[in-house]
């Protein structure tokens, strides 16, 4: 790896360090330990997903034992659990021994880590666009050919149909002064639209822009991006999680940790749904992850640095922010906060 890419890697992602050390959780009369590395930095035990986490119980012979079972992510596992389907982050393993008619549970919480560094992307200019410089943009998405937008800041916030070839807004509808709008996405004719400290999202109908009613976010404070994968809603909220929300009922049925080998990372805004990955910008970083929707990790990350040098450069310029993948051209747009141009690029591995 050259050191450009390095140093973008190091920009974009949290690095963490450990060292070998046997897991220990005491309890009594009984301690559960594992093959994972303490990690000095977080105060955990790490593990990476291509290794077997094998589990053991100490001190089994101060008593007679009728059995021990173990669980690992809601499911019943045996003392040897094989990572390569597990979510990545920070996981709770459970032993419960069984001996004299009574159980004694153990709680072992560990960092599942994934097994590969990110690959890194670059890109090439297909078309540049114009677009407003006054937008705060914090959300943009295709839908049946045509470009939405979202915008942020408190007495700016938008909800907008664009031209993206003219930049020509088509529809738009101003948010109430006291909300800070964020991240959109469309599903069954459908738009959803986050705030972000308000923990309120708002659902329109995406033929009038009608609201069709507001929600409530559940476990997580903040909204921040949102997209879908034809059947359910993931949502960032500003640290490692990323939600999974039901389309009907709004609630956050589970959700994902991101994680790179070495650690998490945490502030993941702006989502977009490509091709069976999650596209997402960290906040304040001019650079976009590919996320594996199933456990977490990062797969890649994109480089995106050099395009906030081709907008006007003025005083109220932003970072990158919007991603909108437009399935008919097969190319990812791309714009910031308040910028003047949007970019229409092709993924490019470096």
């Amino acid at each position: 790896m050259c050191f450009r890419k390095f140093l973008f890697l190091t920009v974009l992602i949290v690095f963490t360090s450990s060292c070998g050390s046997d897991t220990k959780t005491e309890s009594n009369d009984f301690s559960l330990t594992s093959n994972a590395s303490f990690n000095k930095n977080d105060q955990l035990y790490s593990i990476s997903k291509d290794k077997t986490l094998e589990l053991k119980i100490n001190n089994l012979k101060k008593h007679t034992i009728d059995s021990v079972s173990y669980v690992f992510n809601n499911s019943k596992v045996s003392a040897s659990i094989s990572l390569s389907d597990s979510k990545l982050g920070i996981q709770e393993v459970t032993a419960t021994i069984y001996y004299n008619g009574t159980s004694h549970k153990l709680t072992h919480t560990i960092q599942v880590l994934n097994d590969e560094s990110p690959k890194v992307f670059g890109f090439e200019i297909v078309n540049e666009y114009p677009h407003d410089i006054t937008s705060y943009t914090q959300g943009l998405e295709f839908f049946n050919g045509e470009l939405y937008e979202s915008t942020g800041q408190r007495g700016e916030s938008k909800l907008r149909k664009v031209d993206y070839k003219t930049g020509e807004v088509i529809k738009n509808v101003n948010l109430e002064a006291q909300y800070f709008g964020e991240g959109l996405t469309i599903l069954n004719n459908k738009i959803y639209q986050l705030t972000w400290e308000s923990k309120t999202g708002f659902v329109y109908d995406v033929e009038s822009f009608e609201k069709i009613k507001n929600f409530s976010y559940n476990q997580s404070k903040e909204g921040w991006g949102i997209c879908n994968d034809g059947n359910v809603l993931y949502k960032s909220d500003g640290t490692d999680n990323i939600w999974t929300l039901d389309p009907e009922t709004l609630e956050e049925q589970d959700y994902i940790q991101t994680y790179t080998n070495k650690g998490k990372i945490v502030g993941i805004n702006e989502l977009e749904w490509v091709n069976g990955k999650i596209y997402a910008n960290r906040y304040q970083l001019d650079g976009v992850a590919i996320i594996n929707p199933k456990n977490g990790a990062i797969e890649g990350v994109i480089d995106f640095r050099s395009l906030k040098k081709k907008v006007t450069q003025h005083q109220g310029l932003d970072v990158l922010n919007g991603l909108a993948w437009n399935p008919e051209t097969q190319t990812l747009f791309v714009t910031g906060k308040r910028w003047d141009k949007l970019f229409e690029v092709r993924i490019i591995e470096k």
